[in-house]
C-alpha cells in the first residue's frame, strides 16, 4: 500500500528532496512562489492506477517487457516507465533516467540485486542491443526482471516526484509573458487525478522539454512545449486541451525525424497513448 502523497512545484529543491525525506511522507513548501497554487496529489489507489496505466503504456502489462530494448535505440529501457540506461561510452540525446531510479530505490532501501549495486561504473552492462539479446535469458536479466516487477509501488512514487520537481523548472522555462499561462494551465491539470496522470507519464514519457539536446530541427516535444501549444475554452476541459496539444507536438516531432520509424511505427503508439489521459473512471463503471 503506497500512502497518501501531496508533492508542491515549490518544495525544497530536487537535490534536498530526492535525497531525503522519503515519498511516503507529505512534503510542504515554507514558502511559494506568486501565481497559481500547484501541487500534486494522489490518494494511494489513485497513485496505484497511475502506476498500472503507465505500466500498461509501456510494457502492455507484460513483465518481460520491464527489461527490454526496442530496435533502433542505442540503449535498454527498464521498468514501468522504460527509464533510460546508457551503455558505457554511448552519449544519447535522451535525458537518462534509470541510474536516477536506482539511487531513489536504494535510498528507499528497496532489495537493489547486488550485482547491480556494484557497477562501477553505473552503465548498462550491455555494449548494444545484439548483446543484450544473447544474455536476455540470463540469470543477471531475470534477477534484474524480478526486482523491477516486484518494486512497481517505488517506481511509481519515482514517476510522481519527477514530475513534482519539474513543475517549477516548466514554469521558470517558459517565455516571460507566459508564465503565469503556464503556471494557470499546471494548476488546472494538477487538481484532477486525470491531470495529475497526464503530467506524470508525460514527463516519464517524453520529459520537460528542457534539454537542449532534446530538439528536432531546433523543436521540442516536452511537457514545456505541450504547454505552450494548448488551447484551452469553448468548454474545453484542460485535461482535452492536453491531449490535443501533446499530438500536435509528437506529430511535428515525427515529422521533423531522420529515422522513419518514428512516423511509420512510433506515432501512431503515442497518439493512442495519449489518448488514455482521461479522467478514472467510478469505481462502478470499472
Amino acid at each position: 500500500m503506497i500512502s497518501f502523497l501531496v508533492l508542491t512545484a515549490c518544495d525544497a529543491g530536487p537535490d534536498e528532496d530526492s535525497r531525503g525525506a522519503p515519498a511516503k511522507e507529505s512534503v510542504s513548501a515554507d514558502q511559494r512562489a506568486g501565481g497559481a497554487d500547484i501541487s500534486l496529489a494522489l490518494e494511494p489507489a489513485q497513485l496505484d492506477w497511475v502506476g498500472q496505466k503507465i505500466f500498461q503504456n509501456e510494457c502492455a502489462g507484460k513483465l518481460e517487457c520491464l527489461v527490454h530494448w526496442n530496435a533502433g535505440e542505442a540503449f535498454p529501457s527498464l521498468g514501468i516507465g522504460h527509464f533510460i540506461w546508457y551503455p558505457q561510452g554511448v552519449e544519447g540525446r535522451f535525458v537518462e533516467s534509470f541510474p536516477k531510479l536506482i539511487q531513489y530505490m536504494t535510498q528507499r532501501q528497496a532489495p537493489v540485486p547486488d550485482w547491480l549495486v556494484n557497477l562501477d561504473p553505473f552503465d548498462a552492462p550491455w555494449p548494444d542491443r545484439q548483446a543484450f539479446l544473447g544474455e536476455e535469458d540470463s540469470t543477471r536479466v531475470a534477477e534484474l526482471r524480478e526486482f523491477l516487477a516486484g518494486t512497481q509501488g517505488l517506481q511509481a512514487e519515482f514517476i510522481f516526484r519527477r514530475a513534482k520537481d519539474s513543475l517549477e523548472k516548466v514554469i521558470r522555462a517558459a517565455p516571460r509573458d507566459r508564465r503565469e499561462d503556464v503556471r494557470s494551465l499546471l494548476a488546472d491539470l494538477s487538481s484532477t487525478p486525470g491531470g495529475v496522470y497526464a503530467l506524470m507519464d508525460y514527463v516519464n514519457f517524453k520529459g520537460e522539454g528542457l534539454a537542449a539536446t532534446e530538439r528536432y530541427q531546433g523543436e521540442g516535444w516536452g511537457l514545456l512545449q505541450v504547454l505552450l501549444n494548448m488551447e484551452t475554452g469553448r468548454g474545453k476541459t484542460s485535461l482535452t486541451a492536453f491531449r490535443e496539444a501533446a499530438g500536435e507536438v509528437l506529430t511535428r516531432r515525427a515529422l521533423h525525424a531522420e529515422n522513419p520509424i518514428e512516423r511509420e511505427r512510433w506515432l501512431p503508439g503515442w497518439l493512442h497513448r495519449l489518448d488514455t489521459y482521461r479522467e478514472p473512471a467510478p469505481a462502478s463503471e470499472e
